[in-house]
């Protein structure tokens, strides 16, 4: 007997809208079908251990086939199987409410009318219209006594069924989709692209895959397992079949597992991070059921863990109704809490358990943390306790045993501690050297987030500044009670500081005098504190109101020491040259006489001599 009838939708439009619209991607018809085979399959398998179902289960597979010159590609499974009358119920009644309203807003480009259905119908298997340009399902069910249902559609409203008998029945139980390929799908027909996308989407699917007689994924990878069951060996393992072309080993791992109050199992691998300014993203993989969904994960890994690698697979991630988007919501708000924490802890374990290896670990694992701290309040207040501090001297300290470390030495005359630092601590060694010379430690805070770091460090961590070892005069840097006295008058001191303007001769040179040591330097040039670091925040991503420092031109403070045998020598004399020639060694000291200007000064150099 064969029956014709309409499938129950409210409108003639969505098998365009399937094609055009909710499904945009069209390989993704593949995990489609094969997921529906899995979860046929798995629906038996269950039926069977709870002894409802009492036939042999025989060997549970997926196969994929295709037949090029036949233009056919086909799924089987034999698993629970459909009567016709559930071909009926499953397949032909795609009744969901808000369709018509939906087509309408589509036409409308209106990009939140597809949202506002999802959730609300399945339309998986329909995906397979982007591809055919008809389709067949054979299936036979478990059920005792019952014969072949036959269903064809060609991607109208209008289908067929009918119960075959003899050598077109199926012999045994499950069901085969086989899809006519169109015209303009031929590229689905070639066995090396069905092969790349079933590796893609069903790799770890938990019931074997065949395809073209090869088993194509491991139904069950490391996540779905205990952590007690696993050795580091395995974890390896499974980073090096996940990114094949890496040549580093992860740092370490974490293992997710947890059933309440959501489902979330999965790998969290800390990568080795070779240039902080080309994070690689996109490389957490988020699978459900695991059937990989999509390597786009910002809504459910922060985002400061973005730089992760690894595995996240949860059946109550809520996803729109082509798998293609995450839909943020509390249960997502929730595994984006929970990972965090889960991140905290690990990290607080292996400084806590492993110090030393911890600390060898610093230089890779520095940017997550200082990009954590900065992007989550959470995650400071565990970070604060094991983010590290490095000095030039190699040591590496915890916040509270560096304010500890430099708290007798490095008090200013206001009570406040004062953090010296130095971006780079080759071109800035004469600071650096100077600033030992006074017992002070200095810091190497020469990481791309240090900039913001510092920043962020000075708010939370009372009474203490961070001052660049550059940003002034050593003695200018730790402001103590007793200043040295000058030993010259109001009056030289204006006298000396238009000579050496008119000698430097630069605007972004802004020379002022003050007493230093008269076995200080004669001159120390010097970069603002405030505007050197607006600009570096600005440069490494600060934008808003930092935008404006990023345009302005460097500018310099020229400190000459008025108690300096040569700063006075050059008043005596009204020598420009003398002026010219301690503003040059300055310079030159601090790496700043380059190009041109060094050839110059050789020359001068020469002549005076």
């Amino acid at each position: 007997m064969s029956e014709t009838g309409s499938i129950s939708i409210h409108t003639e439009n969505i098998f365009p809208i399937i094609k055009k619209f909710l499904y945009s991607d069209h390989e993704i018809f593949l995990r489609e079908l094969v997921s529906n085979a899995v979860d046929a399959t798995q629906k038996l398998k269950s039926l069977a251990a709870l002894g409802e179902y009492k036939g042999e289960v025989g060997e549970l597979k997926v196969r994929v086939t295709v037949d090029k010159e036949a233009r056919k590609i086909t799924i089987s499974d034999h698993g629970l199987g459909m009567t016709a009358d559930e071909i009926k119920k499953y397949i032909n009644q795609i009744a969901f409410s808000g369709a018509t309203e939906f087509v309408e807003k589509y036409k409308e480009k209106d990009a939140q009318a597809k949202d506002q259905i999802i959730g609300q119908f399945g339309l998986g298997f329909y995906s397979a219209f982007m591809v055919a340009s008809e389709v067949e399902i054979w299936s036979k069910s478990y059920k005792e006594d019952s014969v072949t249902a036959h269903w064809t559609c060609d991607g109208s409203t209008q289908y067929t069924i009918d119960e075959p008998t003899g050598e077109h029945a199926k012999a045994e139980r499950g069901t085969d989709v086989v899809l006519h390929v169109a015209e303009d799908s031929d590229e689905f027909l070639e066995e090396a692209r069905l092969r790349t996308i079933l590796s893609k989407y069903c790799k770890f699917l938990p019931i074997p895959i065949e395809f073209e007689g090869q088993l194509i994924n491991d139904t069950t990878p490391i996540w779905t397992k205990q952590p007690s069951e696993l050795t580091d060996e395995d974890y390896k393992k499974f980073y090096q079949e996940l990114y094949p072309m890496s040549m580093d080993e992860p740092l370490f791992w974490i293992h997710l597992n947890v059933d309440y109050p959501f489902h979330l199992t999965g790998i969290l691998y800390f990568p080795k991070v070779k240039d902080e300014l080309q994070f690689s993203r996109n490389k957490i993989q988020l699978y459900s059921r695991q059937v990989f969904i999509t390597d786009e994960v910002k809504d459910v890994v922060p985002e400061f863990l973005m730089l992760l690698h690894g595995v996240i697979d949860s059946p109550d991630i809520p996803l729109n109704v082509s798998r293609s988007f995450l839909q943020a919501d509390a249960a997502v708000r929730k595994i984006n809490t929970y990972i965090t924490k889960k991140v905290a802890d690990k990290l607080a374990e292996l400084f806590r358990k492993d110090r030393p290896g911890y600390e060898e670990k610093w230089a890779d694992i520095g940017v997550f943390v200082k990009y954590g701290m900065l992007s989550d309040e959470k995650f400071y207040d565990r970070a604060k306790d094991f983010v590290l501090l490095k000095s030039v001297s190699g040591k590496l300290y915890t916040l509270t045993e560096y304010t500890e470390h430099i708290q007798a030495n490095q008090k200013d005359k206001t009570d406040n501690t004062v953090v010296l630092y130095t971006t780079d601590a080759e071109a800035q060694h004469g600071f650096v050297a100077a600033a030992q010379e006074r017992g002070y430690d200095v810091l190497n805070m020469d990481q791309v987030l240090d900039a913001h770091f510092i920043g962020q460090l000075e708010q939370k961590l009372e009474k203490t500044t961070f001052k660049r070892v550059d940003s002034a005069t050593v003695g200018q840097l730790i402001e103590k009670e007793e200043a040295p006295a000058s030993v010259l008058s109001e009056d030289d001191h204006k006298k000396l500081e238009e000579l050496f303007t008119s000698a430097i001769s630069n605007p972004s040179m802004h020379v002022k005098v003050a007493p230093l040591s008269p076995q200080d330097a004669p001159v120390v040039i010097t970069q603002n504190e405030f505007m050197r670091r607006m600009k570096d925040m600005q440069r490494t991503g600060g934008g808003g109101g930092m935008q404006m420092f990023g345009s302005l031109p460097d500018s310099f403070d020229v400190t000459v020491n008025a108690n300096s045998p040569i700063a006075q020598k050059a008043l005596a004399d009204g020598g420009e040259t003398i002026a010219k020639q301690a503003f040059d060694l300055a310079l030159l000291a601090q790496g700043l006489l380059k190009g041109e200007a060094l050839t110059a000064f050789v020359k001068r150099s020469t002549e005076l001599l």
